[in-house]
């Protein structure tokens, strides 16, 4: 069996209605389409599984490696708690308009109504147009009953969180928190496994063919948080050529890595993947077995049984993520 070394996988490009040219124009895409809103570069989605783009290995699926490879893929400790079924989804958006109005159910909801995971989940901010905003939860404590009347009225807007935005910036988003990308926001995103999503609202607009797209107002009801909480905004070191914490949730591992020289690391304690976004520069990254480049909106994932994980660049950014 061929060893593994740091895999990349294909792009999964989706069309979006709010997407744009700057995942092409910006990250260097391989893009025609000049709405395209998505770009999975690791995912598990049935239907939009990752396929391996370098090495002996390319053109194998992460479903295959998963069921080849096992715990030296995915790390002993993540087979006991998922199985072979990989708990991360990895994204960069580009969002030329804004993004609908939305939430996504906890894990024993998803559960229950989809079999699916929840969908918690992080943005880390790679461009923001001057005067792009988010919405990140309510301005004031409502009730459900509040809420489905600012529904009925039209005039939901007047009662969500506006962030304004800029590079760096990250943002944690629990499960049952209304969000948005706003117009203007390139970005990566970090989440579990799932795709869903409960649509609230879509400032009323229209499809290619001319149709309303479908929202989730019932679903959503016992989904949202109505609270007013200021839990989302992610304060970090950004110290060079060490690992800062940004985010450590049961869901996901993720640090930020600012790196102005290489840098060689003992990994073998871990027992889980290693996946290095990134946001920043350029760089070549390596275990015992092989290596890769790496460029600006590039994932590579570094499997559980690497032992050392070595990074050449002479100035890079990553997110790194585990489990």
């Amino acid at each position: 069996m061929k060893k593994l070394y740091p895999l990349k996988f294909l792009p999964i490009l989706k069309e979006r209605l709010w997407g744009g040219t700057k995942l092409k124009d910006v990250l260097g895409k391989p893009i025609e389409s000049d709405i395209t809103g998505e770009s999975w570069e690791l995912s598990a989605i049935a239907g939009d599984v990752s396929i391996v783009a370098n090495g002996e290995l390319a053109g194998t699926s992460l479903k295959e490696l998963i069921l080849d490879y096992g715990a030296e893929l995915l790390g002993q400790d993540l087979i006991k708690r998922f199985g072979h079924e990989f708990p991360i989804l990895i994204k960069f958006i580009d969002a030329k308009m804004d993004l609908s109005i939305q939430l996504h159910p906890g894990d024993d909801l998803a559960k229950q109504r989809h079999n699916s995971f929840g969908k918690t989940e992080m943005w880390y901010i790679m461009d923001a147009e001057p005067g792009a905003q988010l919405i990140v939860g309510f301005n004031r404590d409502v009730t459900p009953e509040v809420y489905q009347k600012s529904l009925e009225n039209n005039n939901l807007l007047e009662l969500l969180n506006y962030e304004s935005v800029k590079e760096g910036d990250t943002f944690f988003i629990n499960t049952g928190k209304i969000h948005a990308i706003g117009a203007g926001v390139l970005l990566a995103e970090i989440q579990q496994t799932s795709d869903i999503t409960y649509r609230v609202f879509d400032f009323n607009r229209r499809d290619k063919d001319g149709n309303l797209r479908e929202l989730h107002t019932e679903l959503a009801l016992d989904a949202i948080d109505y609270k007013r909480r200021d839990d989302f905004k992610v304060d970090y070191a950004r110290i060079p050529d060490r690992a800062n914490t940004m985010v450590h949730s049961p869901y996901f591992k993720t640090d930020y890595l600012e790196l102005t020289r290489d840098l060689v690391r003992d990994i073998s304690g871990r027992d889980t993947f290693t996946i290095l976004m990134c946001v920043s520069g350029t760089a070549e990254v390596q275990n015992e077995t092989g290596s890769t480049g790496l460029q600006r909106g590039e994932t590579v994932l570094l499997p559980a049984g690497s032992n050392i994980m070595t990074i050449h660049t002479e100035g890079a950014r990553f997110l790194e993520v585990t489990l």
